[in-house]
Order: structure tokens, then C-alpha cells, then sequence
């Protein structure tokens, strides 16, 4: 993966600067704010400094205290997880759906106790479970569903966006993400007290910035002009790289359908956009190897959350296990030609012998 940057953003950067502007969170950021929350279908938008900080905040919006558990997918990159501990909750690790890679829902009864107090819902690389099953699952329990969406703008539920079926829903704009700011993440939600709490959260928990009144706990997760500047232009250029992303994943799809080796996951291209091209195999270290020597990058699956040294939990969770140890991500940037992609499957077909 890698950030694409045009001259788009190089001019827009350059006004700014020659306007004046003192490069801190003001009108630009509120712009950017407005076109994320217009583009996802959310009432209120509020940018902070990054993804993982807007989990947390999200988490401490909801009351999530010292003492209260977290009920997270085993398999996702880590931020999900730390923020619960950021927050001196306890995360609570259940299984994956091989299906869709997501937080298998007929699990997460098993794993709430009466400390449960939330739910986040993972939607790997744009992929979702049932959702309007698991908005039933957090009413049934009385927990709050917090969607940490950090993969998946630009992509939907039954033509809703994810990211807007729970509580509140997290977006990421770090430098891999369909568009970035560097830096950066978003929350949205149609709760005006939810975003009320975000926003006092994010500014050393007062009400108004510049005025030294505290009304809660708070700390300084606020953004920056300079950032929403680039991601202005950024997510001008969204609608395209949406469907660059789609397309990019069907043409990886069909040049390698007849290597029997490769298993892609079931992706709904329709309301999908995959960050990256996923694929599971026997032996990723070897393929990886493989396309390496010949100036070919790619990247193995998150280890499972469980597994990693920093929690060491015990358990089983076979299915993040399995998909762990066979998952490889394929060159994924929307920088790559058609050319490029037909290239990178060629290889792939010399490995396992095909034509």
C-alpha cells in the first residue's frame, strides 16, 4: 500500500499557507468533517488526531470505565484492542466468522458476562456480518456497538455505510487507508449527546475552544487544518478509488480463478470495496518469498490478538488461527495498473505450476 498525493494537494497546500492560516483545527477541519459525515450518511462528524484515539474516545463516550469488558474479534490489527485497555476495560477476544473474517456473531453470547458493557464490530476490509444481526445483539444485551470502520470507506451494508449502524462508528486516515491525512481518524453518530461528549473529549473536556472551562475529563486529540487540506482534495477524489479498489480486486479474482491454490474470501463487490487484496494459501512465507525476488512486495495476516506477546490469552479461536497462519495480502495500492495486477498473477500461476 502506499499514500497517493496529486497536485491537487500540493496546490491546495500552498493556499493555505499563503492565506495565513495558523495550520491548527478551525474552518478546514470543519469542511473535512462535513464531507466524511455527508458521505457516510451521519448526522455528526468529528475528526481526531488518530484512529486508535478515536476508539478510545468513542469508548469513554459510551462510559466505558475500569472494570467493564469489551467484547473484540481475535483477529484485527491490534489499535481495536488497546483501545479497550486505553480506556481500563477489559478486552474480551472472540472468534471469526470464516465467512467474512468479521466477529463471528453465534460467539459473542457465549463471551458476554455481566461486566460486558460494549461491543466493536470490526468490519475487515470492508467486510461486514449480518448487521442489522448484530444491532439486535447489542439491543438484546444493553450494550453499546461501537464500529471500529478503520477499513472500510466506501463500503456498505444493504446500501447503508458502515460505520453508521451502531452507537458510533470509527474511520482511519492513516497513510495505507483509500484516502489519508497522514495521520488521523473520524467518529460519527446521529446521537447529539454522544457527539456532544466526543468533541469535550478531544479538547481537554470543555465545551468551547480557547476557554479555560472543564466541564469532564478530557485531553487534546484535536486535529489540524494543515491535514484537512489534504484530505479535502483527498476525498474529492473518494468515488474513484472506491471503485478503483472493486476493480482492481475482480481483475486479481478472475486472472487467478482457475489456480486452485488460491482461495479468495467471498467479497460482494456490489456494496464492497476492499482495502487490499487479501488471498488465503498453504504457505504465504513462501509465496511472499517468492514474489519478493522478483521485486514483488506483499505482506502476511495480522497475527490473532490472543497470540501476540503484549496479551498472551489463553483459549481457542481456530478460526483466527487458520486464517492467520494462511492469509497473505496481495500489492494493493490504487497507484497499480491493470498491467501491474496481470504481472503480479502471472507470477503467482509460475509458483504453483499453472498457465
Amino acid at each position: 500500500m502506499e499514500p497517493w498525493f496529486g497536485e491537487e494537494e500540493k496546490r491546495a497546500l500552498i493556499e493555505y499557507m499563503d492565506s495565513g492560516g495558523w495550520l491548527t483545527e478551525y474552518e478546514k477541519t470543519r469542511e473535512f468533517e462535513e464531507m466524511i459525515g455527508d458521505y457516510v450518511g451521519s448526522k455528526y462528524c468529528i475528526v481526531l488526531s488518530n484512529g486508535t484515539v478515536t476508539l478510545f474516545t468513542a469508548l469513554v463516550a459510551v462510559g466505558i470505565e475500569p472494570g467493564d469488558e469489551v467484547i473484540v474479534p481475535d483477529f484485527t490489527m491490534i489499535a481495536s484492542a488497546n483501545a479497550v485497555v486505553l480506556a481500563g476495560a477489559k478486552p474480551v477476544f472472540v472468534d471469526i466468522s470464516p465467512s467474512n473474517l468479521c466477529l463471528d456473531l453465534d460467539l459473542v453470547g457465549q463471551a458476554i458476562t455481566p461486566r460486558t458493557k460494549a461491543i466493536i464490530l470490526v468490519s475487515l476490509n470492508g467486510r461486514s456480518p449480518d448487521m442489522h444481526r448484530v444491532t439486535d445483539l447489542a439491543e438484546q444485551y444493553g450494550l453499546y456497538l461501537v464500529e471500529d470502520a478503520a477499513q472500510s470507506l466506501g463500503s456498505s451494508y444493504k446500501s447503508k455505510h458502515l460505520g453508521t449502524f451502531g452507537h458510533i462508528g470509527s474511520f482511519s486516515f492513516s497513510a495505507p487507508k483509500v484516502i489519508t491525512t497522514g495521520q488521523g481518524g473520524a467518529l460519527v453518530t446521529d446521537d447529539a449527546k454522544l457527539a456532544d461528549s466526543i468533541r469535550k473529549i478531544k479538547d481537554f473536556g470543555r465545551r468551547q475552544s480557547g476557554v479555560d472551562f472543564h466541564e469532564t475529563m478530557g485531553y487534546n486529540f484535536k486535529f489540524t487544518d494543515l491535514q484537512a487540506v489534504v484530505g479535502i482534495e483527498q476525498m474529492k477524489k473518494l468515488d474513484w478509488r472506491v471503485q478503483r479498489k472493486k476493480d482492481m480486486f475482480a481483475l486479481y479474482r478472475h486472472a487467478l480463478a482457475d489456480v486452485p491454490q488460491v482461495e479468495f474470501v467471498e467479497t460482494n463487490l456490489e456494496d464492497i470495496s476492499p482495502w487490499f487484496i487479501d488471498i488465503l494459501i498453504a504457505d504465504p512465507q513462501s509465496v511472499g518469498g517468492f514474489l519478493r525476488e522478483r521485486g514483488i512486495g506483499t505482506r502476511p495476516f495480522y497475527p490473532p490478538i490472543h497470540s501476540q506477546p503484549a496479551y498472551g490469552v489463553e483459549g481457542t479461536f481456530p478460526v483466527s488461527d487458520y486464517v492467520s497462519a494462511h492469509g497473505l495480502w496481495l500489492p494493493s495500492s490504487s497507484c497499480l495498473s491493470d498491467e501491474d495486477i496481470t504481472r503480479i498473477c502471472r507470477e503467482i500461476r509460475a509458483f504453483f505450476g499453472s498457465r
